[in-house]
């Protein structure tokens, strides 16, 4: 069978949620501490922010080394993208990652306010008014069938 979709870089914490309330510019996951989040991929061997050497091995190490492997497109909703609201008022803001965001794919952000789209290192951003269905269309064509 061929994978069609894979759920990825999603990180849900023990008590359910994903972010938290009142995102901001300073606050990129709301009140949630993303440090206590993602505290288990960061303990990992192959985190690719680590500092140190070592790090735990086993199935967390396998998915922090293996999380990019035959990716050919994203979908995120516009809150990871960035803590604004409502049309955008600054096309200056190209997301929180920097000149090299870490997808190296084609970006599909899902959000009720087009903008244009707009290439950073190796990824470039879409950003798609429709229904979750099309924008998965959008993002299969340009997987290439990875």
């Amino acid at each position: 069978m061929t994978q069609l979709l894979k759920v990825q870089n999603f990180n849900v914490s023990s008590d359910g949620f994903g972010a938290g309330d009142d995102q901001s510019f300073e606050r990129p996951f709301g009140h949630a501490d993303p440090g206590k989040m993602f505290a288990w991929a960061g303990a990992t061997a192959s985190w690719p922010n680590r500092t140190q050497p070592g790090g735990s091995r086993g199935l967390d190490d396998y998915l922090t080394r293996d999380f990019a492997n035959n990716i050919g497109a994203e979908i995120m909703g516009r809150n990871k993208f960035s803590p604004y609201r409502g049309p955008w008022q600054d096309h200056d803001w190209q997301g929180w990652w920097g000149d090299v965001p870490p997808f190296h794919t084609p970006v599909f952000v899902l959000t009720h306010h087009e903008r244009p789209s707009f290439s950073l290192s190796d990824t470039t951003f879409h950003f798609v008014n429709a229904d979750p269905a099309t924008v998965l269309e959008q993002a299969r064509a340009a997987a290439q069938d990875k």
